[in-house]
C-alpha cells in the first residue's frame, strides 16, 4: 500500500528528509509512506488558530491533488487537517492519525492523555476529538510550551514529556499520546504511563485493516 502524505507545514528539504527517513523506519511491512512538503507560502509553524486554518487548506489542496496511483492519503499531523473533509470527497482511504488513535482508545475503554507543543494545538486537538465524538477518550492535554525546534531535537521534548506523564498518570490516563507526528521518543525510556507514538499506532491499525 502506497500512502501519499503531506506535511502540515512548509518544512524545507532537510526536515522533509528527516521526516521521510522516520517513515521509512517505522512503516509496517507492506506499507510505504511518501511524504511531500507544502509550498513555501504555507505556514511554517502552528502557533495560532489562523496558522491551523491555513494549514488545513494547504493540506486539503495537496491531498486532493494526489496522483491516482497512490492507495491512500494521509496528513502528517496529529490534528488530522482536512481528514474529515476528504473522507467525504474521495473513495480512497484517508488515514487520520488522531482519529485512529482515539478509536483505539475507545475500543479498549482506555482514556488517553496527550502532550502538545502549544495552546493553539491543544485547542484544535480537543476540537477535532469532539468532531469525531471521541472527546471522552481524550483526557487532559498537557502543553509542553516548547519552541518549534524541539520537534526535530529530541532531548527537551523527552524531558517535558516525562513530567507530563507523571501529571497525567495521576489524573487517570492509561496512556500518553505524544502529540506530534514528527517527534521521536525513546521507546525504552521509562515513563509514568506508556507513551504512544501516534503515527506508529495509526499505520499499524491501517495496515491491519488494509490486509483484511
Amino acid at each position: 500500500m502506497r500512502i501519499f502524505a503531506t506535511t502540515p507545514l512548509h518544512v524545507g528539504a532537510d526536515e522533509l528528509t528527516r521526516r521521510q527517513q522516520r517513515y521509512d523506519v517505522i512503516s509496517p511491512v507492506g506499507v510505504s509512506v511518501e511524504l511531500h512538503d507544502l509550498p513555501e507560502n504555507a505556514p511554517r509553524q502552528l502557533n495560532s488558530a489562523d496558522d491551523i486554518t491555513r494549514s488545513e487548506e494547504f493540506v486539503h489542496a495537496a491531498l486532493a491533488a494526489a496522483p491516482t496511483e497512490y492507495d491512500a492519503l494521509m496528513a502528517d499531523c496529529v490534528l488530522d487537517p482536512a481528514v474529515s473533509r476528504l473522507q467525504e470527497e474521495t473513495t480512497r482511504p484517508v488515514v487520520g492519525i488522531l482519529k485512529l488513535n482515539l478509536a483505539h482508545a475507545a475500543a479498549l475503554s482506555a482514556p488517553m492523555g496527550a502532550v502538545v507543543r502549544d495552546e493553539a494545538i491543544a485547542a484544535e486537538m480537543r476540537r477535532v476529538a469532539g468532531v469525531y465524538g471521541f472527546e471522552r477518550w481524550l483526557g487532559d492535554v498537557e502543553i509542553l510550551d516548547l519552541p518549534f525546534d524541539a520537534v526535530s531535537t529530541g532531548p527537551a521534548w523527552q524531558e517535558r514529556l516525562d513530567d507530563a506523564a507523571q501529571v497525567l498518570g495521576g489524573k487517570g490516563a492509561r496512556s500518553l499520546l505524544n502529540g506530534c507526528s514528527a517527534v521521536d521518543v525513546d521507546p525504552e525510556h521509562p515513563s509514568a504511563v506508556p507513551v504512544v507514538d501516534p503515527v506508529i499506532r495509526a499505520l499499524d491499525l491501517f495496515a491491519a485493516g488494509a490486509a483484511r
